[in-house]
Protein backbone atom coordinates (compact mmCIF):
# COMPACT_ATOMS: atom_id res chain seq x y z
CA UNK A 1 0.00 0.00 0.00
CA UNK A 2 2.70 2.34 1.04
CA UNK A 3 4.40 1.84 -2.36
CA UNK A 4 1.12 2.90 -4.28
CA UNK A 5 1.03 6.29 -2.06
CA UNK A 6 4.45 6.70 -3.30
CA UNK A 7 3.89 6.22 -6.27
CA UNK A 8 0.70 8.73 -6.89
CA UNK A 9 2.81 11.26 -4.43
CA UNK A 10 6.03 10.87 -7.31
CA UNK A 11 3.19 11.21 -10.42
CA UNK A 12 1.69 14.59 -8.39
CA UNK A 13 5.04 15.75 -8.10
CA UNK A 14 5.96 14.65 -11.21
CA UNK A 15 2.78 16.67 -13.00
CA UNK A 16 3.09 19.56 -10.67
CA UNK A 17 6.39 20.31 -11.89
CA UNK A 18 4.98 19.61 -15.60
CA UNK A 19 2.53 21.96 -15.37
CA UNK A 20 4.43 24.48 -13.51
CA UNK A 21 6.89 24.19 -16.17
CA UNK A 22 4.44 24.56 -19.27
CA UNK A 23 2.78 27.10 -17.32
CA UNK A 24 5.11 29.88 -16.72
CA UNK A 25 7.52 28.91 -19.65
CA UNK A 26 5.52 29.68 -22.70
CA UNK A 27 7.90 32.73 -23.74
CA UNK A 28 11.38 30.58 -24.48
CA UNK A 29 13.94 32.77 -25.71
CA UNK A 30 15.67 31.04 -28.97
CA UNK A 31 18.74 31.74 -30.60
CA UNK A 32 18.85 32.82 -34.50
CA UNK A 33 18.38 29.64 -36.83
CA UNK A 34 21.18 31.08 -38.64
CA UNK A 35 24.49 33.79 -38.46
CA UNK A 36 23.27 37.22 -38.35
CA UNK A 37 24.41 39.67 -40.23
CA UNK A 38 25.31 42.86 -37.95
CA UNK A 39 23.08 45.12 -38.32
CA UNK A 40 25.50 47.66 -37.15
CA UNK A 41 28.31 46.13 -38.74
CA UNK A 42 27.06 47.83 -42.09
CA UNK A 43 29.66 50.53 -43.80
CA UNK A 44 27.12 53.17 -43.67
CA UNK A 45 26.45 52.72 -39.38
CA UNK A 46 30.42 51.69 -38.93
CA UNK A 47 31.03 55.03 -41.16
CA UNK A 48 29.06 57.25 -38.24
CA UNK A 49 30.15 55.47 -35.34
CA UNK A 50 34.19 56.31 -35.94
CA UNK A 51 33.08 59.63 -36.94
CA UNK A 52 31.59 59.32 -32.89
CA UNK A 53 34.23 57.76 -31.52
CA UNK A 54 36.73 60.26 -33.38
CA UNK A 55 35.36 63.22 -31.45
CA UNK A 56 35.52 61.55 -27.89
CA UNK A 57 39.02 60.25 -28.67
CA UNK A 58 40.09 63.81 -29.73
CA UNK A 59 38.29 65.28 -26.48
CA UNK A 60 40.58 62.56 -24.30
CA UNK A 61 43.74 63.30 -26.18
CA UNK A 62 42.97 66.80 -26.10
CA UNK A 63 42.71 66.63 -22.14
CA UNK A 64 45.36 64.01 -21.48
CA UNK A 65 42.75 61.21 -20.25
CA UNK A 66 43.40 57.72 -20.42
CA UNK A 67 39.90 56.24 -20.85
CA UNK A 68 38.79 52.98 -19.24
CA UNK A 69 38.97 49.77 -20.44
CA UNK A 70 36.28 48.41 -22.20
CA UNK A 71 33.76 46.82 -20.18
CA UNK A 72 33.15 42.75 -20.58
CA UNK A 73 29.92 41.48 -22.38
CA UNK A 74 27.51 40.82 -19.85
CA UNK A 75 28.02 43.90 -18.35
CA UNK A 76 27.02 45.66 -21.87
CA UNK A 77 24.10 43.25 -22.12
CA UNK A 78 22.91 44.77 -18.17
CA UNK A 79 23.11 48.32 -19.20
CA UNK A 80 21.24 47.83 -22.92
CA UNK A 81 18.43 45.95 -20.88
CA UNK A 82 17.94 48.73 -18.30
CA UNK A 83 18.23 51.56 -20.51
CA UNK A 84 15.89 50.25 -22.84
CA UNK A 85 13.46 47.63 -21.13
CA UNK A 86 13.72 49.07 -17.36
CA UNK A 87 15.01 45.60 -16.38
CA UNK A 88 17.99 43.27 -16.25
CA UNK A 89 18.67 40.23 -18.42
CA UNK A 90 17.26 37.09 -18.00
CA UNK A 91 19.42 33.59 -17.10
CA UNK A 92 17.59 32.43 -20.19
CA UNK A 93 18.83 35.46 -22.06
CA UNK A 94 22.48 35.18 -20.68
CA UNK A 95 22.21 31.63 -21.91
CA UNK A 96 20.96 32.32 -24.90
CA UNK A 97 23.32 34.91 -25.28
CA UNK A 98 26.31 33.39 -24.18
CA UNK A 99 25.68 30.55 -26.71
CA UNK A 100 26.47 32.61 -30.09
CA UNK A 101 29.53 33.57 -31.76
CA UNK A 102 31.23 36.65 -30.04
CA UNK A 103 30.69 38.97 -33.03
CA UNK A 104 26.89 38.01 -32.82
CA UNK A 105 26.37 38.37 -29.69
CA UNK A 106 26.06 42.26 -28.80
CA UNK A 107 23.61 42.92 -32.24
CA UNK A 108 21.63 40.21 -31.27
CA UNK A 109 21.01 41.43 -28.30
CA UNK A 110 19.93 44.27 -29.45
CA UNK A 111 17.67 43.31 -32.18
CA UNK A 112 16.12 40.84 -29.34
CA UNK A 113 15.49 44.30 -27.07
CA UNK A 114 14.18 45.64 -30.15
CA UNK A 115 11.46 42.74 -30.39
CA UNK A 116 11.09 42.90 -26.80
CA UNK A 117 7.61 45.11 -26.15
CA UNK A 118 9.68 45.92 -22.73
CA UNK A 119 11.56 48.27 -25.09
CA UNK A 120 8.73 50.39 -26.62
CA UNK A 121 6.91 50.25 -23.50
CA UNK A 122 9.48 51.63 -21.01
CA UNK A 123 10.75 53.97 -23.50
CA UNK A 124 7.45 55.23 -24.47
CA UNK A 125 7.03 56.00 -20.54
CA UNK A 126 10.46 57.91 -20.51
CA UNK A 127 9.66 60.03 -23.47
CA UNK A 128 5.98 60.66 -22.05
CA UNK A 129 7.19 62.38 -19.09
CA UNK A 130 8.90 64.94 -21.09
CA UNK A 131 5.70 65.47 -23.10
CA UNK A 132 2.95 65.30 -20.83
CA UNK A 133 4.17 64.80 -17.18
CA UNK A 134 3.62 62.09 -14.50
CA UNK A 135 0.39 63.78 -13.22
CA UNK A 136 -3.22 61.37 -14.33
CA UNK A 137 -5.12 64.94 -14.81
CA UNK A 138 -8.47 65.01 -15.75
CA UNK A 139 -9.58 61.30 -16.33
CA UNK A 140 -12.62 62.64 -18.49
CA UNK A 141 -10.56 64.79 -20.72
CA UNK A 142 -7.12 63.04 -20.30
CA UNK A 143 -5.97 59.49 -20.47
CA UNK A 144 -2.53 59.28 -20.03
CA UNK A 145 -2.33 55.66 -19.66
CA UNK A 146 -3.85 55.77 -23.71
CA UNK A 147 -1.41 58.51 -24.46
CA UNK A 148 1.52 55.83 -23.34
CA UNK A 149 0.34 52.65 -24.88
CA UNK A 150 -0.19 54.83 -28.19
CA UNK A 151 2.96 56.25 -28.01
CA UNK A 152 4.30 52.22 -27.43
CA UNK A 153 3.04 51.14 -30.57
CA UNK A 154 4.87 53.98 -32.38
CA UNK A 155 8.18 52.92 -31.09
CA UNK A 156 6.92 49.15 -31.85
CA UNK A 157 6.45 49.79 -35.59
CA UNK A 158 9.70 51.86 -35.24
CA UNK A 159 8.03 55.14 -36.79
CA UNK A 160 9.76 57.92 -37.83
CA UNK A 161 9.83 60.27 -34.98
CA UNK A 162 9.05 63.14 -37.02
CA UNK A 163 5.76 61.72 -37.78
CA UNK A 164 5.37 60.70 -34.23
CA UNK A 165 5.05 64.43 -33.07
CA UNK A 166 3.48 65.71 -35.80
CA UNK A 167 0.66 63.55 -34.47
CA UNK A 168 1.34 65.28 -30.94
CA UNK A 169 1.31 69.01 -32.21
CA UNK A 170 -1.14 68.93 -35.12
CA UNK A 171 -3.13 65.88 -34.18
CA UNK A 172 -7.55 65.87 -33.94
CA UNK A 173 -9.79 63.67 -32.58
CA UNK A 174 -11.39 62.52 -29.19
CA UNK A 175 -8.66 61.75 -26.79
CA UNK A 176 -9.45 58.64 -26.37
CA UNK A 177 -9.67 57.08 -30.11
CA UNK A 178 -6.75 59.43 -31.35
CA UNK A 179 -4.33 58.83 -28.02
CA UNK A 180 -1.57 61.34 -29.39
CA UNK A 181 -4.33 64.35 -28.69
CA UNK A 182 -3.51 63.88 -25.06
CA UNK A 183 -0.76 66.03 -25.62
CA UNK A 184 -3.60 68.96 -25.92
CA UNK A 185 -6.13 67.96 -23.51
CA UNK A 186 -3.31 67.26 -20.74
CA UNK A 187 -3.41 71.61 -20.48
CA UNK A 188 -7.37 71.50 -19.93
CA UNK A 189 -7.74 71.80 -16.57
CA UNK A 190 -5.83 75.22 -16.18
CA UNK A 191 -8.19 77.50 -17.02
CA UNK A 192 -11.95 77.52 -16.69
CA UNK A 193 -13.40 77.26 -20.01
CA UNK A 194 -12.06 74.00 -20.10
CA UNK A 195 -10.12 74.64 -23.23
CA UNK A 196 -6.45 73.79 -24.28
CA UNK A 197 -3.87 76.34 -22.87
CA UNK A 198 -1.39 77.60 -25.55
CA UNK A 199 0.87 79.09 -22.76
CA UNK A 200 1.40 75.33 -21.27
CA UNK A 201 1.65 74.57 -24.99
CA UNK A 202 4.21 76.56 -26.16
CA UNK A 203 6.05 76.39 -23.18
CA UNK A 204 6.02 72.17 -23.44
CA UNK A 205 6.75 72.18 -26.88
CA UNK A 206 9.80 74.14 -26.69
CA UNK A 207 11.32 72.18 -23.97
CA UNK A 208 10.32 68.75 -25.26
CA UNK A 209 10.70 69.23 -28.79
CA UNK A 210 13.40 71.87 -28.98
CA UNK A 211 15.23 71.51 -25.36
CA UNK A 212 14.58 75.07 -25.55
CA UNK A 213 13.87 76.69 -21.83
CA UNK A 214 11.52 79.87 -23.17
CA UNK A 215 8.95 79.86 -19.99
CA UNK A 216 11.02 82.69 -18.63
CA UNK A 217 10.11 84.96 -21.74
CA UNK A 218 6.20 84.36 -20.50
CA UNK A 219 6.24 87.41 -18.68
CA UNK A 220 9.13 89.78 -19.72
CA UNK A 221 12.42 90.02 -21.92
CA UNK A 222 15.26 87.90 -20.85
CA UNK A 223 18.03 90.61 -19.47
CA UNK A 224 20.43 87.95 -17.73
CA UNK A 225 21.39 86.70 -21.23
CA UNK A 226 19.90 83.27 -20.84
CA UNK A 227 17.96 82.40 -23.84
CA UNK A 228 19.54 83.32 -27.55
CA UNK A 229 16.84 83.30 -30.69
CA UNK A 230 17.15 84.81 -34.06
CA UNK A 231 19.40 83.32 -36.85
CA UNK A 232 22.78 81.75 -36.49
CA UNK A 233 24.53 84.89 -37.88
CA UNK A 234 22.80 87.40 -36.01
CA UNK A 235 21.51 86.03 -32.66
CA UNK A 236 19.83 87.91 -30.21
CA UNK A 237 18.12 87.95 -26.51
CA UNK A 238 15.10 86.62 -26.24
CA UNK A 239 12.05 88.46 -25.98
CA UNK A 240 8.46 88.43 -24.37
CA UNK A 241 7.06 88.64 -27.43
CA UNK A 242 9.23 85.05 -28.86
CA UNK A 243 7.18 83.03 -26.70
CA UNK A 244 3.65 84.63 -27.24
CA UNK A 245 4.03 84.45 -30.84
CA UNK A 246 4.90 80.83 -30.55
CA UNK A 247 1.83 80.34 -28.29
CA UNK A 248 -0.05 81.89 -31.04
CA UNK A 249 0.19 78.78 -33.08
CA UNK A 250 -2.04 77.15 -30.34
CA UNK A 251 -5.04 79.77 -30.45
CA UNK A 252 -7.01 77.80 -32.94
CA UNK A 253 -7.04 74.41 -31.00
CA UNK A 254 -10.00 74.13 -29.05
CA UNK A 255 -12.35 71.13 -27.16
CA UNK A 256 -15.70 70.66 -29.23
CA UNK A 257 -17.98 67.00 -29.41
CA UNK A 258 -15.37 66.28 -31.81
CA UNK A 259 -12.67 66.41 -29.46
CA UNK A 260 -10.19 68.22 -30.26
CA UNK A 261 -10.18 70.78 -33.33
CA UNK A 262 -8.84 73.65 -35.14
CA UNK A 263 -11.29 77.19 -35.18
CA UNK A 264 -9.57 78.45 -38.16
CA UNK A 265 -8.67 82.45 -37.72
CA UNK A 266 -9.38 82.55 -33.74
CA UNK A 267 -6.59 85.03 -32.52
CA UNK A 268 -4.33 84.61 -29.81
CA UNK A 269 -4.86 88.65 -27.85
CA UNK A 270 -1.87 89.59 -25.32
CA UNK A 271 -0.78 92.81 -22.71
CA UNK A 272 2.54 92.35 -22.33
CA UNK A 273 4.27 93.73 -19.84
CA UNK A 274 4.19 97.91 -19.65
CA UNK A 275 1.92 97.77 -22.38
CA UNK A 276 -1.58 99.42 -22.00
CA UNK A 277 -3.80 96.97 -23.68
CA UNK A 278 -3.88 93.68 -25.02
CA UNK A 279 -2.73 93.39 -28.97
CA UNK A 280 -3.21 90.11 -31.27
CA UNK A 281 -0.22 88.59 -31.55
CA UNK A 282 0.64 86.76 -34.67
CA UNK A 283 1.91 83.55 -34.76
CA UNK A 284 5.59 83.56 -35.52
CA UNK A 285 8.44 81.22 -34.64
CA UNK A 286 11.63 82.23 -32.67
CA UNK A 287 13.92 81.32 -35.41
CA UNK A 288 13.79 79.93 -38.93
CA UNK A 289 10.72 81.55 -40.13
CA UNK A 290 11.45 80.51 -44.01
CA UNK A 291 10.80 76.76 -43.06
CA UNK A 292 7.49 77.17 -41.98
CA UNK A 293 4.87 75.78 -44.27
CA UNK A 294 2.57 77.82 -46.04
CA UNK A 295 -0.35 75.70 -45.76
CA UNK A 296 -2.44 74.06 -43.21
CA UNK A 297 -3.96 74.96 -39.41
CA UNK A 298 -1.38 76.99 -37.67
CA UNK A 299 -0.26 73.70 -35.49
CA UNK A 300 0.32 71.72 -38.69
CA UNK A 301 2.24 74.84 -39.98
CA UNK A 302 4.01 74.74 -36.55
CA UNK A 303 4.81 70.55 -36.87
CA UNK A 304 6.06 71.22 -40.04
CA UNK A 305 8.62 73.77 -38.88
CA UNK A 306 9.48 71.69 -35.78
CA UNK A 307 10.28 68.77 -38.03
CA UNK A 308 11.77 70.35 -40.93
CA UNK A 309 15.65 68.97 -41.44
CA UNK A 310 16.76 72.01 -41.34
CA UNK A 311 15.61 72.83 -38.02
CA UNK A 312 18.75 70.52 -35.85
CA UNK A 313 17.30 71.78 -32.69
CA UNK A 314 14.67 69.21 -33.41
CA UNK A 315 16.93 66.52 -33.70
CA UNK A 316 19.62 67.68 -30.89
CA UNK A 317 16.49 67.57 -28.12
CA UNK A 318 15.99 63.38 -28.95
CA UNK A 319 19.84 62.66 -29.24
CA UNK A 320 20.12 63.87 -26.42
CA UNK A 321 17.24 62.93 -24.40
CA UNK A 322 18.17 59.37 -25.96
CA UNK A 323 21.48 59.62 -24.55
CA UNK A 324 20.36 60.14 -21.56
CA UNK A 325 18.23 57.41 -21.55
CA UNK A 326 20.68 55.33 -22.32
CA UNK A 327 23.79 56.48 -20.25
CA UNK A 328 21.88 57.51 -17.41
CA UNK A 329 22.56 61.59 -17.97
CA UNK A 330 22.60 63.59 -20.95
CA UNK A 331 25.22 65.15 -23.20
CA UNK A 332 24.26 68.76 -22.06
CA UNK A 333 22.54 69.37 -18.80
CA UNK A 334 20.13 70.06 -17.80
CA UNK A 335 18.42 68.02 -20.42
CA UNK A 336 15.86 70.48 -21.60
CA UNK A 337 17.88 73.91 -22.12
CA UNK A 338 20.51 72.87 -24.96
CA UNK A 339 21.83 76.91 -26.58
CA UNK A 340 20.83 77.25 -29.77
CA UNK A 341 23.48 78.68 -30.85
CA UNK A 342 26.25 76.28 -29.24
CA UNK A 343 28.51 75.82 -28.41
CA UNK A 344 27.56 71.86 -28.61
CA UNK A 345 29.35 68.74 -27.95
CA UNK A 346 30.99 67.94 -31.29
CA UNK A 347 28.80 63.65 -30.70
CA UNK A 348 25.80 65.70 -30.16
CA UNK A 349 25.79 67.68 -33.68
CA UNK A 350 27.34 63.91 -35.58
CA UNK A 351 24.41 62.36 -33.81
CA UNK A 352 21.57 65.18 -35.12
CA UNK A 353 22.84 65.10 -38.54
CA UNK A 354 22.64 61.31 -38.79
CA UNK A 355 19.33 61.00 -37.10
CA UNK A 356 18.28 63.69 -39.66
CA UNK A 357 19.57 61.96 -42.68
CA UNK A 358 18.46 58.37 -41.89
CA UNK A 359 14.65 59.41 -41.64
CA UNK A 360 14.54 60.50 -38.13
CA UNK A 361 14.95 56.88 -37.51
CA UNK A 362 15.20 56.44 -33.37
CA UNK A 363 16.38 52.39 -33.40
CA UNK A 364 18.95 53.20 -35.87
CA UNK A 365 20.27 56.58 -33.46
CA UNK A 366 20.28 54.17 -30.82
CA UNK A 367 21.91 51.50 -32.59
CA UNK A 368 25.01 54.15 -32.97
CA UNK A 369 24.96 55.28 -29.21
CA UNK A 370 25.57 51.68 -27.91
CA UNK A 371 28.13 50.91 -31.08
CA UNK A 372 30.01 53.71 -30.03
CA UNK A 373 33.06 53.17 -27.45
CA UNK A 374 31.86 55.85 -24.56
CA UNK A 375 28.99 52.81 -24.34
CA UNK A 376 31.22 49.90 -24.04
CA UNK A 377 33.46 51.43 -21.30
CA UNK A 378 34.16 49.82 -18.25
CA UNK A 379 33.17 52.21 -15.32
CA UNK A 380 36.32 51.63 -13.35
CA UNK A 381 39.77 51.09 -14.11
CA UNK A 382 42.67 49.00 -12.36
CA UNK A 383 45.29 51.17 -14.04
CA UNK A 384 43.68 54.57 -14.18
CA UNK A 385 42.36 56.73 -11.16
CA UNK A 386 39.15 57.94 -12.37
CA UNK A 387 38.57 61.46 -12.04
CA UNK A 388 35.59 63.66 -12.42
CA UNK A 389 37.21 64.72 -16.09
CA UNK A 390 36.97 61.17 -16.96
CA UNK A 391 33.26 61.53 -16.18
CA UNK A 392 32.32 64.59 -18.25
CA UNK A 393 34.25 63.91 -20.97
CA UNK A 394 32.45 60.29 -21.15
CA UNK A 395 36.20 58.74 -21.04
CA UNK A 396 33.91 55.73 -18.31
CA UNK A 397 30.86 54.83 -18.32
CA UNK A 398 28.93 57.31 -15.85
CA UNK A 399 28.16 55.50 -12.49
CA UNK A 400 23.95 56.33 -12.07
CA UNK A 401 21.85 55.34 -9.39
CA UNK A 402 18.70 52.92 -11.02
CA UNK A 403 15.37 54.76 -11.24
CA UNK A 404 12.12 52.97 -9.12
CA UNK A 405 11.05 51.34 -12.15
CA UNK A 406 14.35 49.79 -12.71
CA UNK A 407 14.71 48.43 -9.62
CA UNK A 408 11.53 47.04 -9.28
CA UNK A 409 11.90 45.38 -12.62
CA UNK A 410 15.42 44.04 -11.61
CA UNK A 411 14.16 42.49 -8.27
CA UNK A 412 11.08 40.52 -9.93
CA UNK A 413 13.71 39.44 -13.03
CA UNK A 414 16.02 38.06 -10.93
CA UNK A 415 13.66 35.93 -8.87
CA UNK A 416 13.15 34.29 -12.07
CA UNK A 417 15.06 31.91 -14.34
CA UNK A 418 12.88 32.62 -17.15
CA UNK A 419 11.57 36.08 -18.88
CA UNK A 420 9.27 38.00 -17.30
CA UNK A 421 7.65 39.94 -20.39
CA UNK A 422 4.45 40.40 -22.39
CA UNK A 423 4.83 36.76 -23.73
CA UNK A 424 4.81 35.16 -19.84
CA UNK A 425 1.64 34.13 -18.41
CA UNK A 426 -0.97 36.29 -17.27
CA UNK A 427 -1.10 35.48 -14.12
CA UNK A 428 3.15 36.17 -13.89
CA UNK A 429 2.95 39.31 -15.14
CA UNK A 430 -0.57 40.32 -12.91
CA UNK A 431 2.21 39.51 -10.04
CA UNK A 432 4.69 41.56 -11.29
CA UNK A 433 3.00 44.54 -11.91
CA UNK A 434 0.80 45.41 -9.21
CA UNK A 435 3.73 44.40 -6.75
CA UNK A 436 5.75 46.58 -8.88
CA UNK A 437 3.37 49.24 -8.65
CA UNK A 438 3.41 49.60 -4.93
CA UNK A 439 7.27 49.06 -4.50
CA UNK A 440 7.67 52.17 -6.82
CA UNK A 441 4.95 54.04 -5.06
CA UNK A 442 6.54 53.54 -1.79
CA UNK A 443 10.11 53.38 -3.12
CA UNK A 444 9.23 57.12 -4.58
CA UNK A 445 9.51 58.28 -8.02
CA UNK A 446 11.32 61.29 -9.66
CA UNK A 447 8.88 62.27 -11.96
CA UNK A 448 9.85 64.51 -14.85
CA UNK A 449 13.37 65.19 -13.15
CA UNK A 450 14.25 62.06 -13.42
CA UNK A 451 17.72 62.75 -14.32
CA UNK A 452 18.56 64.99 -11.59
CA UNK A 453 20.58 63.13 -9.52
CA UNK A 454 19.34 62.21 -5.62
CA UNK A 455 21.06 60.51 -2.74
CA UNK A 456 19.09 57.54 -1.82
CA UNK A 457 16.98 57.59 1.11
CA UNK A 458 16.84 55.57 4.11
CA UNK A 459 13.34 54.33 3.27
CA UNK A 460 14.91 53.48 0.25
CA UNK A 461 17.24 51.25 2.08
CA UNK A 462 14.64 49.70 3.85
CA UNK A 463 11.92 48.84 1.50
CA UNK A 464 15.03 46.75 -0.39
CA UNK A 465 15.80 45.29 2.72
CA UNK A 466 12.38 44.52 4.22
CA UNK A 467 9.65 45.10 1.78
CA UNK A 468 7.36 43.09 0.18
CA UNK A 469 8.93 42.77 -3.38
CA UNK A 470 12.02 41.24 -2.42
CA UNK A 471 10.17 39.27 0.28
CA UNK A 472 7.75 37.45 -2.58
CA UNK A 473 10.73 36.66 -5.58
CA UNK A 474 13.12 35.54 -3.01
CA UNK A 475 10.98 33.10 -0.88
CA UNK A 476 10.42 29.60 -1.66
CA UNK A 477 8.26 28.56 -4.63
CA UNK A 478 9.29 26.12 -6.87
CA UNK A 479 6.42 27.03 -9.50
CA UNK A 480 8.16 30.41 -9.76
CA UNK A 481 10.63 31.75 -8.00
CA UNK A 482 14.82 30.94 -8.91
CA UNK A 483 15.90 30.45 -5.46
CA UNK A 484 13.47 27.09 -5.32
CA UNK A 485 14.44 26.17 -8.63
CA UNK A 486 18.13 26.38 -8.10
CA UNK A 487 18.03 24.44 -4.73
CA UNK A 488 15.77 21.49 -6.80
CA UNK A 489 17.95 21.91 -10.19
CA UNK A 490 21.52 22.80 -9.11
CA UNK A 491 22.79 20.91 -6.04
CA UNK A 492 26.56 21.80 -6.93
CA UNK A 493 27.33 24.78 -4.37
CA UNK A 494 29.58 26.90 -6.96
CA UNK A 495 27.43 26.12 -10.22
CA UNK A 496 24.47 27.47 -7.51
CA UNK A 497 26.33 30.41 -6.65
CA UNK A 498 27.15 31.34 -9.89
CA UNK A 499 23.57 30.85 -11.09
CA UNK A 500 22.47 33.25 -8.85
CA UNK A 501 25.35 36.13 -9.34
CA UNK A 502 23.89 35.97 -13.11
CA UNK A 503 20.69 36.34 -12.22
CA UNK A 504 20.97 39.01 -10.09
CA UNK A 505 24.07 41.20 -11.26
CA UNK A 506 24.54 39.62 -14.72
CA UNK A 507 27.67 38.57 -13.54
CA UNK A 508 29.55 35.56 -12.79
CA UNK A 509 31.18 35.91 -8.89
CA UNK A 510 35.08 36.23 -8.45
CA UNK A 511 36.75 33.52 -6.79
CA UNK A 512 36.66 34.94 -3.26
CA UNK A 513 32.88 35.74 -3.59
CA UNK A 514 32.52 32.23 -4.97
CA UNK A 515 34.45 30.53 -2.28
CA UNK A 516 32.54 31.99 0.39
CA UNK A 517 29.18 31.36 -0.47
CA UNK A 518 29.76 27.42 -1.61
CA UNK A 519 31.28 26.98 1.75
CA UNK A 520 27.90 28.47 3.37
CA UNK A 521 25.74 26.16 1.22
CA UNK A 522 28.19 23.81 1.94
CA UNK A 523 28.02 23.71 5.37
CA UNK A 524 23.99 24.05 5.27
CA UNK A 525 22.20 21.31 7.08
CA UNK A 526 19.35 19.33 5.76
CA UNK A 527 16.40 21.30 5.24
CA UNK A 528 18.37 24.88 5.45
CA UNK A 529 19.71 24.88 1.89
CA UNK A 530 16.90 27.35 0.87
CA UNK A 531 17.48 29.76 3.29
CA UNK A 532 20.69 30.09 2.58
CA UNK A 533 19.94 30.57 -1.44
CA UNK A 534 17.55 33.17 -0.20
CA UNK A 535 19.91 35.28 1.74
CA UNK A 536 22.39 35.23 -0.75
CA UNK A 537 18.99 36.62 -3.12
CA UNK A 538 18.39 39.33 -0.63
CA UNK A 539 22.51 39.54 0.17
CA UNK A 540 22.68 40.46 -3.77
CA UNK A 541 19.70 42.50 -4.22
CA UNK A 542 20.46 44.90 -1.09
CA UNK A 543 24.02 45.46 -2.51
CA UNK A 544 24.99 48.98 -3.89
CA UNK A 545 26.55 46.56 -7.15
CA UNK A 546 22.29 46.02 -7.70
CA UNK A 547 21.15 49.37 -7.59
CA UNK A 548 23.30 51.17 -9.86
CA UNK A 549 23.96 51.26 -13.37
CA UNK A 550 27.57 50.62 -14.55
Amino acid sequence: MWKKKALLVGLAVVGLVTIGANFFNDDRVEPPDVAMEPAWQSPDLQGVVARLDQAFQSEWESQKLHPADRADELAIARRMALGLMGTIPSLEEIRVLESLPREQRLPWWLDHVFSDRRYADFVAERLARSYVGTKGGQFILYRRRRFVAWLSDQLAANRPYDAVVRDLVAGNGIWTDKPAVNFITVTLDSNEEQQPDPVLLAGATARAFLAMRIDCLQCHDDRLDTVSLGPPDDPREGLQQDFHRLAAFFSETELSLLGVDDEVGRSYRYKYLHADHEEVVPPVVPFGQEWVPKGGTRREQLAGWLTDPRNKPFARAIVNRMWAILFGRPLVEPIDDIPLHGPHPKPLDILADDFIEHGYDLRRLITVMVASRPFQLSSASDDVEITPAHQDAWAVFPLVRLRPEQIAGSIVQAGSLTTINARSHILQQLAAFFQSSEFIQRYGDKGEDEFVDRSGTVTQRLLLMNGQLVQEWTKDDPLQNASSRIRILCPDPDRAVEVVYLCVLSRRPSQRESEYFAARLKQAKQGERQAVLEDLFWTLINSTEFSWNH
